[in-house]
C-alpha cells in the first residue's frame, strides 16, 4: 500500500485546487452568488499547470522528468537551503546538551520522485500499477535530497526513513535509494515501513497483527516517538504531505511541494 489514505485521481486534485484558488480570487469562474455556485478549477488547466510547475518533459525513453530549472526545483532548493542552516545550528546546540540529533525523511515524493507515474496514469492511483512501479526501482531523486542527506551525515546527524510503503516493497525502495546516491542507513533499524502483518509494539494503539487501523499521522508520529525513545532528538522531519509532518516528535518540519495527490 502506497500511503494509508490517498485521494486518487486528478478530479480530487482539481477539487482541492479549486477550493484554494477561489479563496484567493484567482479561479477562472466568477465568485458564488445567491443564484450561482463556485465552478471548480478547470481540470484541463490544472493538468497543464502541474506540468508547467514541474517543467515536465518526456525524455528519449518517454519517461516524464521534472526540470532542474523549474518552479518546483526552485521551491525545493529554498526549503533545503533553510534546512541545512537549521541542521548546522541544531548540531551545535546538541553538542552543548550531549544530545543525539536525527532527521527523518518520508520516501515517496520526498526522496524519490513519482512524477512519471502520476502523469502516465493521469493522476489516478491503482495499487497494482503502483506496486509494479515501485518494484522497478527506477524513480529519480527529488532534486537536492542526496546532497541534503550527505550534508546531514557529514554533520554527525543520524538519518531515518519513515515511509508509507509496505514491508513487501522494502527491496525496491532500498534499491532505488541506492541507485540515486542515497546510501545512508538503509538497514531495517533506520528504514521504517508499514508492516500490517506484524506491526511493531509501539503502534499497538492502532495496529495489531492483520488489523491495521493507524491513520497516516498515527503511524508516522508513532514511529517518530519510537525513534526518540531510542535516545535521538529529531531536529528535522521532511515530507511532501502535511500528514507526514503532523503529530509532533520533531523540533522542526519541512514540507516539500507536491501538487499531484493528497494523503490525509
Amino acid at each position: 500500500m502506497r500511503k494509508s489514505i490517498r485521494v486518487a485521481g486528478i478530479a480530487a486534485a482539481c477539487a482541492l485546487a479549486g477550493g484554494a484558488l477561489y479563496g484567493t480570487g484567482t479561479a477562472g469562474a466568477g465568485a458564488p452568488t445567491a443564484k450561482t455556485t463556485a465552478e471548480p478549477y478547470n481540470i484541463g488547466k490544472l493538468v497543464g499547470d502541474i506540468k508547467t510547475y514541474y517543467g515536465a518533459t518526456q525524455d528519449a525513453d518517454g519517461t516524464w522528468q521534472a526540470a532542474p530549472d523549474s518552479a518546483y526545483a526552485d521551491d525545493l532548493a529554498r526549503v533545503e537551503a533553510g534546512a541545512k542552516k537549521d541542521i548546522a545550528k541544531a548540531v551545535q546546540k546538541a553538542k552543548h546538551h550531549h544530545a543525539r540529533p536525527a532527521i527523518v525523511f518520508d520516501i515517496d515524493d520526498t526522496l524519490l520522485l513519482s512524477l512519471d507515474y502520476e502523469v502516465s496514469t493521469n493522476y489516478v492511483y491503482n495499487s497494482a500499477t503502483w506496486a509494479a512501479y515501485v518494484a522497478e526501482a527506477d524513480r529519480p531523486a527529488v532534486f537536492g535530497t542526496p546532497a541534503l542527506i550527505k550534508y546531514a551525515k557529514s554533520k554527525g546527524v543520524e538519518v531515518f526513513y519513515n515511509s508509507g510503503l509496505s514491508e513487501s516493497q522494502r527491496a525496491g525502495a532500498v534499491e532505488n535509494l541506492k541507485k540515486v546516491g542515497i546510501d545512508t542507513n538503509l538497514d531495517a533499524g533506520h528504514v521504517f515501513l508499514k508492516n500490517a502483518d506484524n506491526p511493531p509494539a509501539y503502534l499497538s494503539g492502532c495496529a495489531t497483527a492483520g488489523a491495521w487501523k493507524c491513520t497516516t499521522v498515527q503511524y508516522k508520529s508513532g514511529t517518530r516517538k519510537h525513534i526518540e525513545s531510542l535516545g535521538y532528538d529529531i531536529v528535522g522531519n521532511f515530507g511532501d504531505q502535511q500528514s507526514d509532518l503532523d503529530g509532533g516528535y520533531a523540533n522542526k518540519t519541512y514540507k516539500f511541494p507536491n501538487p499531484t495527490y493528497f494523503v490525509g
